[in-house]
């Protein structure tokens, strides 16, 4: 189990094994950068946020008491680095109401993805993340993903239960549009 294997270099390191915090950087350093470059969307902030990260939690892991994964913790602490960057830059955000939620079939976008093959799936479905705000990827790579509870999105993301929920259920509604129009778009395009 993941949260058992971290426990045990926590404590590693807590007893004064400092090389073990490397084996904690490997194991999540590929999800820790997916969460500062989905919400940056700059390769360089990315990085750059996942190195300072990796190094708040190192240096604050004797306040890690493990009522939650270290993952989650972790993570928690890569989303609310990569939130103030962006409001240090001002970036705009992209709204999650946007014309996707119009009509979607989720039934028949569900049939025309069960149609193709895996790598096809993969493929169309990263494309239409790329369309989506950097919090609706967030969202969704986190609960499906990372497989993270609600609970866990939750204390990462800093949102209530309700609102995990709502952004969640909009994300993957705006998702089964971008995915529908996609595909009629490669419909239009076979005929």
């Amino acid at each position: 189990m993941k949260s058992n294997k971290d426990s045990y270099y926590i404590q590693k390191i807590k007893n004064g094994d400092v090389g073990a915090y490397a084996y904690l950087v490997d194991r999540h350093k590929k999800m820790a950068f997916n969460i500062a470059m989905q919400l940056i969307g700059n390769r360089e902030d990315a990085e750059e946020i996942t190195q300072d990260a990796f190094l708040k939690a190192y240096q604050a892991l004797d306040s890690y008491k493990g009522e939650s994964k270290f993952s989650t913790w972790l993570y928690r602490i890569i989303y609310n680095a990569s939130i103030s960057k962006m409001r240090k830059k001002k970036l705009d955000q992209v709204s999650i109401d946007d014309d996707y939620n119009a009509s979607v079939s989720v039934k028949s976008t569900q049939s025309a993805l069960q149609a193709l093959t895996n790598e096809e799936q993969k493929l169309y479905i990263d494309k239409a993340l790329n369309k989506m705000s950097s919090e609706e990827k967030t969202i969704i790579n986190l609960f499906y993903l990372e497989e993270n509870s609600i609970d866990e999105v939750c204390e990462i993301t800093g949102l209530s239960v309700a609102n995990v929920k709502v952004k969640l259920h909009r994300s993957r509604k705006k998702l089964y549009g971008i995915l529908e129009q996609f595909l009629q778009e490669e419909l239009k395009t076979i005929l």
